[in-house]
């Protein structure tokens, strides 16, 4: 909202309470899953958040902290904020082949959410529409929309929208759906009424997500460090991955579930009815050393619209040579690292011969593979994975 920002509708509170219905008419035909209303007080999340950084469980990720008290008080972000609208929108095909894929050493595994378009446009472009046809509705008033985008306190603000609570992996989990959702905010200028927060916390004392958790991310329930976590390292990170941490990865490329496929709430997940969330390019499938193969004019062409495009070219193959080195020793992943020894930087070359170090001490028999945590679970509480 700007100086040009109009007026807020004089609208009385009849007529408020009616459009609170109307936008959840909305929210469905838009393709969202669920929408609540919050006049949003963040400041104790906002504390916690400081103590996150100060703990610097952060990583690299600075900018989580320039932005000031901006990131847990809306209207200082957006002047004029009144209220903001939390939407999520579901993202998971349940027919992927998420199990087997994480047991096959020569597959790479993308996170669920990564593996069709970018969903920070299809959601940005849902909001924008969907306010929009508030406008229709009311006339003109000020909003801004949101989608992983700026300093936004999604998670919490969702959480006091009602939309659910926030799991022991630190994500928004719901009751009836899970996790595999996105969130999308719109912050508005209309003094809607407010829905009432979720204030269940239904984790109990399960601990699922925290034991099988990979690389051991964890410090202790309802807290994540980045430093330690696949999905930033994978991801955010722009360096080298720490030793220690690699052969943990197993064939992780881009992104990580673990803490999500080991909730057992999402045993029955909801299906995404989103086309665009639907694998491109066979990544849900595709094997380590053809993805390793895609020359840099392959991989912008076929990340174009795509998650993946965050991590880089040079991101990609850092993590693509960590998979094949904790994977088997066969004479083709070997040719497949030696053959980019000499076309990549020198931190892609570090880890190739990190990998191929790893493959040479496997096939002397010095080393095993690493077994994978989540399944290790009984097999009755993953027997929805394929």
């Amino acid at each position: 909202m700007s100086e040009n920002t109009p007026q807020v509708p004089p609208l009385s509170q009849q007529q408020l309470h009616s459009l609170h219905g109307q936008i959840q008419q909305l929210a469905q035909q838009f393709g969202f899953a669920e929408m609540g209303v919050v006049k949003p007080d963040l400041e104790a999340a906002g504390q916690r958040l400081q103590e996150w950084i100060t703990q610097g469980y952060h990583a690299d990720m600075d900018y989580m902290s320039v932005h000031g008290s901006k990131r847990y008080r809306p209207a200082e972000l957006v002047p004029g904020t009144v209220r903001v609208i939390c939407l999520s929108m579901h993202y998971l095909d349940p027919q992927l082949t998420t199990k087997s894929c994480l047991e096959d050493d020569q597959q790479g595994y993308i996170a669920r959410y990564a593996l069709g378009r970018d969903y920070h446009k299809l959601v940005r472009k849902r909001l924008a529409l969907m306010a929009k046809a508030m406008e229709a509705l009311i006339g003109p008033f000020g909003y801004r929309v949101f989608v992983d985008s700026a300093p936004v306190m999604e998670k919490p603000m969702a959480q006091q929208a009602g939309l659910g609570w926030q799991g022991k992996n630190t994500l928004l989990i719901n009751r009836r759906t899970g996790s595999w959702f996105v969130l999308g905010e719109i912050f508005v200028d209309l003094p809607l009424p407010t829905d009432e927060p979720y204030d269940k916390n239904h984790c109990s004392r399960c601990s699922a997500c925290i034991d099988l958790c990979p690389t051991k991310a964890f410090p202790e329930p309802y807290v994540l460090d980045a430093n330690r976590c696949i999905a930033y390292l994978t991801i955010e990170h722009k360096g080298a991955i720490p030793e220690e941490i690699r052969s943990l990865m197993g064939n992780r490329i881009f992104g990580c579930d673990d803490c999500q496929l080991a909730c057992p709430w999402n045993r029955y997940p909801q299906a995404t009815a989103e086309s665009d969330f639907k694998p491109r390019h066979g990544l849900d499938q595709a094997s380590l050393i053809s993805l390793f193969n895609w020359s840099a004019e392959e991989f912008d062409e076929r990340t174009q619209g795509s998650p993946i495009r965050r991590a880089g070219y040079e991101g990609w193959l850092r993590n693509i040579a960590v998979a094949l080195g904790n994977g088997q020793a066969n004479a083709a992943t070997i040719a497949a690292l030696q053959a980019r020894l000499k076309d990549t930087s020198e931190m892609v070359q570090e880890h190739i011969q990190w990998a191929l170090q790893q493959l040479e001490q496997r096939a002397a028999k010095a080393i095993p593979l690493k077994p994978l945590p989540l399944l290790t679970l009984d097999a009755r509480k993953i027997k929805h994975l394929r």
